[in-house]
């Protein structure tokens, strides 16, 4: 750490910080710095598919957060797993591979007034990553591919990344198992109406079928593997530091009047604190609790709670840590007879030993298993104008997450809202970046949201009473028949449902002028006084302004993709 100058500052190693840190340093005369709070991704659980129940709530690999006592819970807090360890949230999700609706790109591009979001003008950066297992087309990239974002840009970023022949790093394959209750219940769903799909990234993800994930001959592919190694490692322009967390941004003001982010505080720990400096850009990819704790620490948020906490505000930002939005799943479980579960196939040492054993010498199996191996998009009720629900459905039952499997066969369908009405909030609780924010989603908080809990209950029954699930007679076990009205059910899922961890929108992009708004379309940070902080982006999901139909983790890499090519023209401008 004796060097403390750097072009470009990213804050954060997960899965945008890490894009922007292979894309920035392919430059070899920009220096850039990657800052992790947690560890490197030398836990073995982190590469098995199924190790993400041993690093969820495991301090090793997770921030450990919990959500405020939601009234739309019933008073109930969720733990709300985040990833603390490189690769970042990449490291212990669900792995799916899914990019969302175009409506939700469309609805970007309306709400910032900048046309670049529209899913037509994105679809290329969610390409040009892609090493999609069916190779090359219209909707996909592979490696090898010339993209045709970096055969557009003339500039020396296109140049730089044409030759080293960047793009293709996320791997996306099919998964490597299949269950006959599952295939069941993918026959159910199209009986129900809902149409078998082979492709949920195709810009409308209506329809039922078996999920892509990121992985590669059955390992997880986390965006440390894809964007770090070997490529970034190999760099004498780069530098990682990880087990160092970001304590606040250094803002100073310019000659004339203007905000500037001239580097970072960061703590190692029993190093002390070291004051770091950026030339061209700090980059905060510390997600969407991180983000707005960094900003609000720093002295850019809402003026009153700053001074609350005894902070003085640089820019009043009343939108950081506002607009926080997140996909709530409700979980109906069924029990089953007559075929093969987890729950059954898990309940002994000699099945332990089987699923072991497949794994070892196949690379398949349960232990190869993404959380959801199913997935279905629907409308919860025939008024609904788009597809506005999603299930993941799963082999297997358990009370809670991390708690143990059932000991009778079942399947779980769990549904979530795409599309949610309600909206929470991520607040600092004092001046110490040491202590957690305070979470408080607010979920189930309009009518809106609780009347699609109803319905999409609803639609699970439909479901599960067609004929293709019928020789396994399910029976709902939870949450049980007796519930009926719309009152009950969606007290009933306040009572059961748990987050899908997908937080967003917490440092929304917006028009210039708006005054929600933190960052500007190109994802600069506002200075209240319709300008831009000067060397200031977020770049992570928290700059949603709505969150996307669908997982969040690829969206993400999408905005990186655009962000680092925004910074170097910004970087080219100025030199």
């Amino acid at each position: 750490m004796s060097e403390t100058t750097f072009d470009y500052i990213i804050v954060g190693a997960g899965t945008a910080g890490c894009l922007l840190a292979n894309r920035l340093s392919a430059d070899a005369r920009k220096r850039v710095l990657l800052i992790e709070a947690g560890r490197k991704d030398d836990y073995h659980w982190i590469h098995i598919p199924v190790g993400y129940l041993y690093c969820i709530g495991n301090p090793r690999t997770d921030w450990l957060y919990n959500t405020a006592p939601d009234a739309g819970l019933n008073g109930r807090s969720l733990k709300y797993p985040r990833g603390k360890v490189l690769g970042g949230c990449s490291s212990i999700n669900g792995m799916i591979y899914m990019r969302g609706q175009a409506r939700d790109y469309n609805q970007w591009a309306d709400v910032t007034g900048d046309s670049r979001w529209r899913w037509d003008q994105c679809l290329p950066y969610f390409k040009l990553h892609e090493d999609h297992f069916g190779g090359a087309n219209a909707m996909h990239g592979a490696k090898g591919t010339k993209s045709e974002v970096l055969l557009a840009d003339k500039t020396v970023y296109g140049e730089t990344l044409r030759h080293h022949n960047a793009g293709g790093e996320w791997r996306i394959e099919k998964q490597r198992l299949r269950w006959d209750v599952l295939d069941a219940f993918a026959e159910a769903a199209v009986q129900a109406g809902i149409p078998a799909t082979p492709d949920f990234n195709q810009g409308d993800n209506e329809g039922v079928g078996y999920f892509e994930v990121n992985q590669k001959s059955g390992w997880r592919w986390n965006t440390a593997k894809a964007f770090l190694r070997p490529t970034c490692y190999s760099r004498p322009n780069f530098e990682l530091w990880s087990s160092a967390q970001v304590s606040k941004l250094l803002m100073t003001q310019d000659a004339d009047g203007q905000q500037r982010c001239s580097g970072v505080e960061v703590w190692t720990g029993a190093g002390g604190s070291v004051q770091v400096t950026a030339k061209h850009a700090v980059v905060l990819c510390a997600g969407s609790i991180g983000s707005p704790q960094i900003l609000q620490l720093s002295g850019l948020g809402p003026a009153s709670l700053l001074k609350e906490h005894g902070i003085d505000p640089v820019i009043d930002l009343p939108g950081v840590g506002a607009n926080l939005q997140d996909h709530l799943q409700i979980r109906s479980v069924f029990k089953v007879q007559g075929v093969q579960t987890l729950n059954t196939l898990a309940n002994s040492w000699w099945g332990k030993a089987k699923i072991g054993m497949e794994y070892v010498f196949k690379r398949s199996g349960p232990m190869s298993m993404a959380p959801s191996q199913l997935g279905a998009f629907t409308r919860s009720s025939p008024d609904q104008p788009y597809t506005n629900i999603e299930y993941h459905v799963q082999p297997l039952s358990l009370d809670a997450f991390g708690e143990p499997l059932h000991n009778f066969p079942a399947f779980t369908a769990s549904v979530c809202n795409l599309n949610p009405t309600s909206r929470g909030t991520v607040n600092i609780v004092s001046p110490k970046f040491l202590d957690a924010p305070k979470i408080a989603p607010n979920y189930l908080s309009t009518d809106a949201d609780r009347k699609v809990a109803a319905d999409s209950l609803r639609v699970t029954r439909r479901i599960a009473a067609q004929p293709a699930l019928a020789k396994y007679k399910p029976v709902e076990w939870k949450p049980g028949v007796q519930h009926q009205s719309d009152a009950d059910l969606a007290r009933l899922a306040g009572d059961i449902a748990t987050t899908i961890f997908h937080p967003v929108g917490t440092a929304r992009m917006g028009r210039i002028d708006d005054a929600q708004a933190v960052v500007d379309p190109e994802l600069r940070v506002r200075d209240g006084l319709g300008g831009v902080v000067r060397g200031l982006r977020v770049v992570d999901a928290s700059v949603m302004p709505t969150i996307t139909s669908g997982n969040t983790n690829s969206p993400t890499l999408m905005l990186a993709e655009k962000a680092a090519q925004w910074l170097t023209h910004e970087a080219l401008a100025h030199s």
